[in-house]
């Protein structure tokens, strides 16, 4: 399994700029108590408290799933990548090679919706005819490998290069479940009404693009049935996502020989072969019961059967990028799991599309314009204030012993901190950018990082790889390279901003660093070592008391409530908890060593601590589809944003002081039973 980087947010292409193009529009007031709703006691709700009338005047807009602080940063930030994307497209003397010129002619190929509507899905005609030359299984796997090596799609399972947990100084070939396209295996096998709907909602979907492309109804209803089966019989194979969570449980380390004897319908040496791979004698599989199953599959399911899924893997991955009718049914289809109302325009999808794709070219421009040297330099600042923060937390633990405590200290101090945008800049060296061919485009963009992951085997890896690209409003940790990553975008209020007081900063971004921190020693990310191996450092006793107070910390999600009988998942969501806890406790630590902090002196009528978590709310106010609401509890390893604003500081004794929080209050916690982790 390749390892996933643990993001502050769920991914949602949110796009940002750093502060320096927000400081002309910097609110007048960071705390403002127009935003608020006093009628309510914080310790009652404080989420309401804090944000209630921002709640109550920021309805979701139609062409959004959900609206928060953090959608206002990408709605207004959006318009100046726009800005810089326009600009490339108008540049009519950028040199041919340039970055302007392959950032323009992304672009405009991609809003040049009267070719791509003419076109309707003539350009992957040709990829659909070659389906009909297959007459055998080895003939459908082999295909399948070329449609992953191509561009075109990758099904049956996931594959890619990545890290060897136990050995992080070597890349290994990484094979994983997959071959299914709903978000959750629960939709496939559950029956409740929101699963139900999703999945007549899928049937009607495939059959749409299906007579799209020329085949009656009848047939078309035959392959959705077809499709579903198949992949109703992957998503049976699965782990699930909460299983998926256990670093040891996906982590199998087979012989090529090996996989062979799991898998004797595959012959993963020429399988390695066709996936451009070659001299590897060991694979990283993350559930071999996963492979057995589809093994199985193979030989129960008719070549034809399995060519129509091939079909419909085709279609699904340029279903959104070609003529509108195909982009009206993905877009109906996207409804009916999100509840979104009316499509995103064109030009913000293909803006956040061309950072996703080339995000590397666009950030180069994005940085130019946009970052300034004393962003980095601030931020550097307070990333030491919070390593020292969570030092003195460490060595203040009452209940970890002082070996284990070296070993995490030793950890910290191995942390690598990442700011602003990478150093290293990829320039996509031979990617074919032309502004007449849209979906060729796509498809060479992912040939091309297919190539350029797969030629990382044999070389040293990479730990100055940024992950994200500069306009990004997001953060994350990764705990096989043992960084912790904070792109530009993430600069602006309302977690940061140069004019505003320590609590404001401290609050936002400051709980942001230690958050990052905080995964280091989550559940999972504690199993990794200072180097990133997947590594035991912990002693039997100290673990176990550990796990004793992440099961307390589970309990308090599990009671939180989305929606109808909706729950948190307390296990499912474990790592971001604990994020929030230790990465808001740090960040109180490092406020208080602050001027403001060990002063009580108030601004706009809220002392220091309140205003520190006050700034911490504001992050997380925000409304969402109840759709979007229910799935997300499916497939977002963190927690809603009501229960992000209170989840860590019921456990936090400041809080209480702060806000006056007594017993009776609905949000308070005896003393004892505050948990208390990092």
């Amino acid at each position: 399994m390749k390892v996933q980087m643990k993001s502050y947010f769920a991914a949602l292409g949110i796009m940002a700029c750093s502060f320096t193009v927000n400081a002309q529009n910097a609110p007048k007031k960071f705390i403002d108590p127009a935003n608020m709703d006093l009628t309510v006691k914080p310790g009652d709700d404080f989420y309401q408290y804090a944000s209630g009338t921002w709640i109550k005047n920021n309805p979701v807009p139609a062409k959004e799933t959900r609206w928060g602080s953090f959608n206002e940063l990408r709605e207004f930030n959006a318009q100046a990548v726009k800005g810089l994307v326009e600009t490339a497209v108008a540049d009519k003397s950028a040199p041919a090679g340039s970055v302007t010129k392959r950032v323009g002619d992304f672009y405009a190929a991609a809003m040049d919706s009267i070719t791509i509507e003419k076109l309707g899905y003539t350009p992957i005609k040709a990829e659909l005819e070659k389906l009909k030359q297959i007459n055998d299984l080895q003939g459908i796997l082999s295909h399948a490998n070329y449609m992953r090596t191509n561009g075109i799609g990758g099904a049956l399972f996931g594959f890619g290069i990545g890290q060897d947990r136990k050995n992080v100084n070597k890349y290994m070939v990484n094979i994983s479940q997959g071959g299914t396209t709903l978000s959750d295996r629960d939709y496939y096998l559950n029956n409740d009404s929101r699963s139900v709907k999703i999945r007549d909602a899928y049937h009607t979907y495939i059959t749409t693009l299906f007579k799209l492309i020329g085949y009656s109804a009848t047939v078309a209803e035959q392959k959705s049935r077809t499709i579903f089966d198949i992949e109703k019989a992957l998503s049976e194979a699965q782990m699930t996502r909460l299983e998926m969570r256990d670093p040891y449980k996906t982590y199998n380390k087979l012989t090529i020989a090996e996989l062979n004897k799991l898998t004797p319908n595959i012959n993963w040496t020429n399988t390695l072969t066709q996936l451009k791979v070659n001299g590897q004698d060991t694979v990283l599989v993350n559930s071999t019961s996963f492979f057995r199953s589809l093994d199985n599959l193979l030989t129960s399911t008719s070549v034809a059967n399995w060519k129509t899924y091939l079909e419909w893997n085709i279609l699904k991955s340029a279903a959104g990028n070609l003529s509108s009718p195909f982009v009206k049914a993905n877009f109906a289809f996207t409804q009916a799991q999100t509840g979104q109302k009316v499509q995103t325009p064109r030009w913000q999808t293909m803006s956040s599309l061309t950072d996703r794709t080339i995000g590397e070219l666009l950030g180069q421009l994005y940085v130019d314009k946009y970052f300034k040297p004393e962003a980095k330099a601030r931020m550097d600042v307070m990333i030491e204030n919070l390593r020292k923060a969570f030092e003195i937390r460490i060595k203040g633990l009452e209940w970890m012993s002082d070996e284990t405590k070296q070993k995490a200290l030793e950890k910290l101090y191995a942390f690598t901190p990442k700011v602003g945008y990478t150093t290293k800049w990829r320039n996509y060296d031979g990617l074919v950018i032309n502004r007449g061919t849209y979906l060729q485009n796509l498809i060479n963009a992912s040939k091309w990082a297919y190539n350029e992951n797969v030629n990382q085997l044999g070389k040293p890896v990479d730990r100055e790889r940024f992950g994200m690209t500069p306009p990004t409003v997001n953060a994350s940790y990764s705990p096989t390279m043992n960084s912790i990553t904070f792109p530009a975008g993430i600069l602006q209020f309302p977690f940061f901003h140069p004019d505003a007081d320590d609590a404001l900063n401290y609050g936002g971004i400051g709980a942001v660093i230690g958050h990052e921190m905080s995964h280091g020693f989550d559940d999972s990310g504690s199993q990794y070592d200072k180097d990133g191996n997947l590594k035991n450092w912990w002693t039997a006793e100290d673990r176990k008391k550990f796990e004793e107070r992440t099961k307390q910390l589970g309990e308090q999600f599990d009671s939180y409530t989305v929606l109808d009988t909706i729950h948190v998942n307390g296990k499912f969501t474990m790592g971001e908890n604990i994020g929030d806890l230790g990465g808001l406790n740090a960040a109180y630590t490092a406020f208080k060593m602050t001027k403001q902090g060990q002063s009580d002196e108030k601004i706009d009528g809220f002392t220091p601590d309140q205003r520190f978590f006050l700034a911490w709310a504001q992050v997380w106010r925000g409304n969402i589809l109840p759709d979007n609401a229910a799935q997300l509890i499916k497939t977002d390893t963190h927690s809603p944003g009501p229960y992000r604003t209170i989840g860590a500081p019921v456990n936090m004794d400041a809080w209480y002081k702060a806000f006056d929080v007594q017993p009776g209050d609905k949000l308070y916690k005896k003393p004892e039973d505050r948990i208390r982790l990092w």
